[in-house]
């Protein structure tokens, strides 16, 4: 049994609450978990400091495109952070994440 984990990121808790309801409601996740975050990194050749919401979604492997395309649609970033990966789970997880979405 396979899931897809697809993690990215929103400036204010806000956005990130509003994404993931989207994402809820879409029924293209069955979770998704939210946490604030530090981030360092570059951007317009200066190094960035910033509190950050990561956002890990929990879906079907075959809903990956359609929330690739959703997330460069709703998320306020001109560059989402977008990584997934397929990870083996437990049968009663992979029933309810099935039978939810």
């Amino acid at each position: 049994m396979e899931v897809l984990i697809m993690i990215t990121t929103e400036s204010t808790k806000t956005n990130a609450l509003r994404l993931a309801k989207l994402l809820i409601q879409k029924k293209l996740a069955a979770c998704v978990s939210i946490k604030q975050i530090f981030s360092i990194y570059e951007w317009d050749n200066n190094i960035e400091e910033t509190i950050e919401f990561e956002i890990i979604i929990k879906s079907k492997p075959e809903f990956k495109d359609d929330l690739i395309d959703s997330l460069h649609k709703i998320s306020t970033y001109d560059v989402p952070q977008i990584i997934y990966k397929k990870y083996n789970t437990d049968i009663k997880y992979y029933d309810w994440l099935k039978k939810t979405i």
